[in-house]
Order: C-alpha cells, then structure tokens, then sequence
C-alpha cells in the first residue's frame, strides 16, 4: 500500500495541473462598459455599436451610468447614439476596438452633444 500512495498523490497533482491549464486556456476576453450621462437631461433610444454587436436602453437619467459587459468580435469603431430632450439625435464615435481586448470602455456623454471615451484596454492572447 505504501507504493500505490506517491503513485495516487502523482496522479491527483497531475489532474489539477492538467484542470488549471485547461481552466485557463479558456479564458475569454471581456470589456466591461460603462455609460454615464452628463448631459444634464434626460436621453432616449440609447445605442452603443461596437464590432458584431450593439446594446442600448430606452432611457437613461440625467447623472444616472448604465453598465454592459461585451465581447468583441473583429475590428472596428465603437459608436454611440441618442435622442436628448429636445428629440434632437446625437452621434459620437469613439477609439476602434479589436476582438482580443479586454478591460474597461467609459463613454462619458456631456452636454451639447459631446461625447467622450476612455479606454483602458490590453490585448489577451484568447481569441474565444
């Protein structure tokens, strides 16, 4: 019995090495969104395209941030649409974004129709 034990222990560290590099081989590059509205009224028909994709929300308060988390597929420009109180529509276009980024996209929407971006983003070695 005390040989088949090392064989057992050999084999259980060799499971978890073989678990942890399959766990992290699978890694998927995510950007986590954030929208915060500045324009000290309230906006409709929110939409932000990204590469493949886009999401929105109906509406969003004066002051008030929306969160979304996106994967990016291919390449291309994030933009950013809306309707402010005066239905007037607003479009921004902001940094390209690349399938592989990941970390975090603030889009800033200020008064008179500005819009600003901030990307802090790195490039993952996953492409799922």
């Amino acid at each position: 019995m005390t040989s088949e034990r090392p064989l057992l222990a050999r084999f259980g560290l060799g499971f978890v090495l073989a678990a942890s590099l399959t766990l992290s081989a699978c890694h998927s590059a995510h950007v986590e969104v954030t929208v915060e509205n500045h324009t000290d009224g309230l906006i409709r028909l929110l939409e932000v395209d990204y590469p493949s994709a886009s999401f929105g929300a109906d509406s969003l308060a004066a002051g008030a941030v929306m969160h979304y988390r996106i994967q990016l597929q291919g390449r291309g420009p994030v933009r950013v649409q809306y309707s402010g109180e005066d239905n007037h529509q607003t479009q921004a276009q902001g940094p390209n974004l690349s399938e592989g980024q990941e970390g975090k996209l603030e889009i800033v929407l200020e008064p008179g129709g500005k819009a600003e971006f901030h990307p802090q983003l790195t490039v993952t070695g996953s492409r799922e």
